[in-house]
């Protein structure tokens, strides 16, 4: 297989950063393979789409210990939680996490995506966490959290980097992370309930602080590691599904600023992959990460109505709009972005597994000088605790389990 082809594959199977740190310990045994893919209709763009299992494990080799665990092939990305470590409601996390192409990054500017100015990137991540829990005993749970990490990236020119392009060198970044967070989200590529609200900050220290890329006239390169940066944001998420008609909406609204900003640390919003990252910044119809802003507020929503009785078939809408400060260098007219979408949903019987396709509509995407961009889409997850209880169930057809190893035959 050529260099391009692997690199193409590796980073579709990657996880990418999808699982970041949460605000608590989750207390729900999970078990789920997630896949999930974007293609554009016009343009050529990076690729969008990640594939890994994932696992929560409470009562893992003790009763106040949690494992967390989201694989990939070239990825992985877990934490382990003890329960009440300091206190009766203090919980500590201790992760690890790392491998292929996690830090590779992806220049976009102005609905082009530039190669030769893209370039591959590896890391590694150790990091704790406390997790606080503010009001024990209430329905909604608030949490605070702080976080500190040490991540490890290393980069290298990929098959079309311009030989005149120099990536950054190798770099140690020191994380710290607090937020607040009112209640929160499950990670499904569904969600019928969710009510959050929640306020975080990050800073980024980075040993290595420098230019790199394209050579100017005086003699310099003509971009810059910044050697700290600091992130504000908050985000508000309502999700409900109304009791006799089944109909389900959601709606989002997420805002941040920086201080220093750098590539490697602005906001970038596009695509509509739900978990592609802990606090995804969707646009319909954009490639993924296609807008790299300093700030940004980002208003999402979508409403879903089933077909039929049992709510196997279901058709979804959705749309958003942000309002953006570009990075410097990356800026494009205009400072609003919008796209929506559709598609149709299927859920097994036994609620197993579920499947959605979909198109997006990016409004103010530039493509060819013109806005309007057209991408098309898949979401699918496996939930194996439910699959298996089907699958050895001594009733049950045996062939149906058929169909999953056809799936990943084209993985292969």
């Amino acid at each position: 297989m050529a260099r391009g082809q692997r690199t193409i594959l590796a980073a579709l199977l990657t996880l990418s950063g999808a699982w970041g740190v949460e605000a608590q310990i989750d207390p729900a045994k999970r078990e789920l393979i997630q896949l999930g893919y974007n293609q554009p209709l016009v343009g050529r763009a990076p690729i969008s789409g990640y594939a890994f299992y994932y696992l929560n494990s409470p009562n893992f080799y003790h009763t106040n210990v949690t494992l967390r665990l989201a694989v990939a092939p070239v990825y992985l990305d877990s934490e382990v939680g003890f329960s009440h470590a300091l206190g009766p409601q203090t919980d500590l996390g201790v992760g690890l996490a790392g491998g292929g192409f996690a830090d590779t990054y992806s220049e976009i500017r102005q609905g082009k995506y530039l190669r030769g100015e893209s370039f591959t990137g590896h890391g590694a991540e150790i990091s704790s966490s406390v997790y606080q829990l503010f009001n024990p005993g209430d329905r909604i749970p608030l949490y605070g959290m702080v976080r500190a990490a040490v991540h490890y990236s290393t980069y290298s020119e990929d098959t079309h980097t311009y030989e005149i392009f120099k990536v950054p060198d190798d770099q140690v970044t020191y994380r710290v992370r607090t937020g607040l967070r009112w209640g929160g989200r499950e990670p499904l590529m569904l969600t019928e309930l969710a009510l959050e609200l929640s306020v975080w900050y990050e800073g980024e220290f980075r040993s290595n602080a420098g230019r790199y890329g394209l050579p100017t006239g005086n003699g310099t390169l003509d971009r810059r590691v910044e050697n700290m940066t600091h992130l504000f944001w908050a985000r508000g998420i309502l999700a409900y599904t109304l009791p006799e008609w089944k109909h389900t909406f959601a709606v989002s609204l997420t805002s941040g600023t920086s201080v220093h900003a750098d590539r490697f640390s602005a906001y970038r919003l596009g695509g509509v992959l739900p978990l592609i990252s802990e606090f995804p910044l969707t646009l319909p119809g954009y490639y993924f990460q296609e807008i790299s802003s300093r700030s940004f507020v980002l208003l999402a929503g979508n409403y879903t109505v089933p077909l039929d009785a049992k709510q196997h078939w279901s058709v979804t809408g959705t749309a958003a709009t942000a309002a953006v400060e570009y990075l410097d260098g990356l800026e494009q007219p205009g400072h609003w972005h919008s796209g929506v979408g559709g598609g149709v949903i299927y859920r097994s019987p036994t609620d197993s597994w579920q499947l959605a396709v979909g198109y997006g509509y990016g409004i103010d995407a530039i493509r060819h000088q013109e806005r309007g961009a057209h991408s098309v889409g898949f979401l699918l997850q496996f939930d194996l605790d439910r699959t298996r209880k089907r699958l050895f169930d001594p009733g049950e057809n045996p062939t149906r389990s058929r169909g999953l190893q056809q799936f990943f035959q084209i993985f292969r």
